[in-house]
């Protein structure tokens, strides 16, 4: 394959993972970090990360407005419910395997 055809295709597979995303707004950022160590906000900053490294000047509401769709308030306001205890305990337990972007990880 080709580089180009391989750049392609994992744009398009970036753009189908953040298309699911906006869709499962029931899918909490807490939940994903739990379960994957990152989230909507890690892509985002992973996105912002590689702008700047092409000198493409971006904020981090941009950087969120292309994961989200939306702005990051109207998101939080609209679908982001209360972390219970336990989803606390258990991101509090698995910072250690948080994406080293996200800003969690203890390492």
């Amino acid at each position: 394959m080709d580089e180009r055809t391989r750049i392609e295709l994992e744009a398009a597979a970036f753009r189908g993972l953040v298309a699911h995303l906006r869709k499962r707004t029931d899918v909490q950022n807490i939940d994903l970090m739990n379960l994957a160590g990152f989230c909507r906000n890690c892509l985002s900053k992973w996105y912002l990360a590689a702008a700047k490294e092409r000198g493409i000047p971006m904020s981090d509401d941009e950087a969120r407005l292309a994961i989200y769709g939306m702005p990051f308030a109207d998101w939080k306001a609209q679908y982001q419910k209360d972390a219970s205890a336990e989803q606390k305990q258990r991101f509090e337990d698995t910072k250690p395997m948080h994406a080293e972007i996200s800003g969690h990880n203890t390492r």
